[in-house]
């Protein structure tokens, strides 16, 4: 087995064509926030990685394994809950609302400009769904905000460190579909 114990968050640094060349790994949130685990890459390899106590795995990150090889991790797919606004009764606002209320209960989450997304958990969704907000079950990368010490980097790549700049806004356009005892009466399906 080889072992990693380097992280080059995004590759920064390196030469687009060894990150491109780099053997990958998948893996989901789950993995990816301990900071010790064992995973095999796509040419079979077994690794340890066996990073710094309270070191998070990003997509995008590379792992530099003892051998001097790189191994790029790609967010996996997994089921997530993407929270967006019910633009026929509600605002934008609502999202910053639910994003409070969630803090508040330490849940880790996704910031986006236009949706949310958290771990499945059928309490919070009908929390959600009681403020008038758009739950939907969906197979999607997660990558949850790193607290306000920790840093983030986006989906785009870009570190964000308690500095100020701005990046253009990502756009999705997803429909939607509202819980059970929404209380709205109008013609989406339930």
């Amino acid at each position: 087995m080889l072992t990693a114990n380097k992280l080059m968050p995004q590759g920064q640094g390196l030469a687009p064509v060894l990150v491109k060349r780099a053997a990958t790994v998948e893996l989901d949130w789950d993995v990816r926030q301990k900071s010790r685990f064992e995973t095999t890459d796509s040419q079979g390899r077994r690794i340890g990685v066996f990073l710094p106590r309270g070191t998070a795995v990003r997509g995008g990150d590379l792992l530099v394994l003892e051998d001097g090889s790189l191994v790029r991790v790609i967010a996996a797919l997994q089921t997530v809950l993407r929270i967006t606004h019910c633009s026929a009764h509600g605002t934008p606002f609502d999202l910053t609302r639910a994003a409070y209320h969630l803090g508040n209960r330490h849940v880790p989450i996704e910031l986006q400009s236009d949706h949310l997304k958290i771990e499945p958990d059928h309490v919070l969704a009908d929390m959600l769904r009681a403020m008038h907000l758009i739950v939907n079950e969906v197979q999607e990368s997660f990558e949850p905000e790193g607290g306000a010490y920790g840093g983030h980097v986006t989906q785009d790549g870009h570190s964000h460190h308690g500095h100020d700049h701005s990046h253009a806004e990502h756009t999705h356009d997803h429909g939607h579909v509202h819980g059970p005892g929404c209380g709205h009466d109008h013609g989406h399906s339930h």
